[in-house]
């Protein structure tokens, strides 16, 4: 009964902590059984006015050794349990981050972000009370009754009988509700991941929101999702609620059963006084591990919904490790490729492109043309495609991950700071450079000075660099990728969204990138792609043009009627700043 062999296999560090817990428990009732033996003992002698100093000396005595053993019991199954979830968090939150990087980079084809921040922060935090609670309750419930019956039945074996006989009424009343509960909490789990998807999104969007004045509509949209929660959350409460009366009424009843057996039994002379006494004031115990265990139910339940979500990605179908090295004539060929992130509507058309080794190609056409795609599909972020893309003749997809990470540097106009200082951001791209190195690459994007007038390297980040400019941002992106110092350079709109004069700096030392490594330049700007070697003009997921600027300027096509059109934009505004 909810026991997942898997899981525990899967975290089989646990299993000594849980036999120590329940090792623990069982000692913890050996001295109450004792305890109570004397207590018995000692009233029955009372009552027989036979008891003297003696007998309350060593009645007391008895009481505080079983009273030490039972407290140190306690805090030693405690230390157990908590040894235990220890070894859950951390075996498990590795597996997941291992899991992680076994995908690589296209992981989010195949699962949400947010649904495996869930998993590694809920889903395991349910799963370390599983293992440091309900388990070792769970092995004790057996034990205990055991143990009980086997002390009693040397008592009166009637009594022993019927106690033990009513144990198990509790487990089956959590077997009863078992089946409804497991498909409730999966609802409640699948409600919750879409809340988290909602909370996200919203949390990432919020100045979008708060600019255009929709935050009122996200916020009711949240709200419905939050009420769905509250409703499913509400349900489970109840189910809780109902199976923890069903087993306090088994558990009152037995305990209450076993004092009217006991009376009975003294009445028609088949126990003795002592006898009696011990069984009313242990026939709770035959319960209580049980009934405690029954506490514990939705904590499992939940255990065993979260385990099924993790379970789902840990077996997710991973991609055979790859050996291949990235040539060293990394020319990189895409031949009849084809591409869809939906089935029905495919992105990329049967293209085809050549980016010779030590080249500067652009790729250029308006948004939604698939210019970007490509990049995901260079960087191996997307592995879905048709037909063939080669690096020095080897297909993508056969080449080493890490060795394409090696020899491919990718930045965009989104790429990611974190939250730190300068050096430790820089040395993500070099781990082995020195200041030395950081601040000569520093001054060629025009960044030193600046960094000078602050902290230095040791400038603070916050998260995602929100105390610098974009153009700041974009600038130390450059750097850390200069750093990387890989064969091939891929830049996705790298440039926008930024002031002129980063635009500019930026430019510059692309180009100068270009005289000695590969780089493909996509940009929504075609000023910054007229001295490429090979421009490739991308519409609706086609390529429709490819050349030189001039011969692209003098074929009169798509990339004619693009570079005339923003021409007109630029000089439009240059003619009114004027007038």
């Amino acid at each position: 009964m909810m026991i997942n062999k898997r899981l525990i296999q899967t975290v089989s560090e646990s299993k000594k902590y849980i036999a120590g817990n329940v090792i623990l428990q069982w000692l913890s009732l050996a001295a109450n059984i004792g305890m109570m033996a004397a207590i018995s003992v000692l009233l029955a002698r009372l009552f027989e006015r036979k008891a003297d100093s003696a007998d309350l000396l060593l009645t007391a005595a008895a009481a505080v050794v079983a009273v030490i053993i039972r407290f140190m019991c306690t805090v030693g199954a405690s230390r157990m349990g908590y040894l235990s979830s220890k070894a859950v968090k951390k075996i498990l939150r590795e597996k997941i981050y291992k899991k992680l990087l076994r995908l690589g980079t296209s992981y989010s084809e195949k699962i949400k972000t947010s649904e495996v921040v869930q998993m590694a922060v809920e889903g395991v935090d349910q799963l370390e009370t599983y293992f440091g609670a309900y388990l070792p309750q769970f092995f004790y419930a057996m034990l205990a009754p055991l143990t009980l019956f086997a002390v009693l039945s040397f008592v009166n074996v009637l009594c022993a009988i019927v106690l033990l006989l009513c144990v198990p009424l509790i487990p089956v009343a959590i077997a009863a509700v078992q089946t409804w509960a497991k498909k409730l909490l999966s609802k409640y789990w699948g409600q919750y991941t879409a809340l988290g998807d909602t909370f996200l999104e919203n949390l990432q969007g919020l100045t979008t929101l708060k600019i255009y004045q929709a935050d009122d509509f996200k916020n009711k949209e949240m709200n419905e999702e939050a009420e769905k929660f509250r409703r499913i959350t509400m349900k489970v409460l109840t189910m809780q609620l109902n199976s923890i009366t069903i087993m306090d009424l088994i558990a009152y009843g037995g305990a209450a059963l076993g004092v009217i057996l006991a009376a009975t039994q003294y009445a028609a002379g088949n126990v003795s006084l002592a006898g009696c006494l011990l069984i009313i004031l242990l026939s709770a115990d035959f319960f209580i591990p049980m009934r405690l265990l029954g506490s514990f139910f939705h904590i499992a339940m939940n255990g065993m919904a979260a385990s099924e979500k993790i379970f789902r990605l840990l077996d997710l179908p991973e991609s055979e490790t790859k050996t291949e090295m990235v040539p060293a004539d990394c020319t990189i060929k895409c031949e009849n490729v084809h591409f869809s992130y939906e089935e029905d509507r495919e992105i990329l058309h049967g293209i085809y492109m050549t980016f010779p080794r030590g080249s500067f190609t652009s790729i250029v056409g308006e948004s939604g043309c698939g210019k970007s795609t490509i990049s995901a599909i260079l960087m191996g972020r997307n592995k879905e495609y048709g037909g063939a893309v080669t690096v020095g003749g080897k297909e993508l997809r056969e080449l080493s991950e890490t060795s394409l990470m090696e020899n491919f540097t990718y930045v965009s106009h989104q790429s990611y700071l974190f939250k730190g200082t300068i050096r430790d951001n820089l040395l993500m791209g070099s781990p082995a450079a020195t200041d030395e190195q950081l601040w000569e690459v520093l001054e060629r994007v025009n960044m030193a000075d600046f960094l000078r007038s602050e902290n230095g390297l040791d400038t603070l980040l916050s998260e995602k660099a929100s105390n610098f400019s974009g153009g700041q941002c974009q600038r130390l992106a450059l750097v850390r990728a200069l750093l990387h110092d890989s064969p091939v350079y891929i830049f996705d709109e790298a440039t926008s969204n930024i002031d002129v004069e980063s635009e500019n700096d930026i430019m510059r030392q692309i180009r100068a990138l270009a005289k000695t490594k590969t780089v493909i330049l996509i940009s929504h700007r075609l000023a910054n792609v007229t001295d490429s070697d090979n421009i490739y003009v991308m519409d609706n997921g086609n390529v429709a043009e490819s050349g030189s600027h001039s011969r692209l300027l003098e074929q009169n096509g798509c990339y004619a009627k693009l570079w005339n059109a923003q021409q007109s934009l630029e000089t439009y505004g240059k003619e009114k700043e004027q007038a």
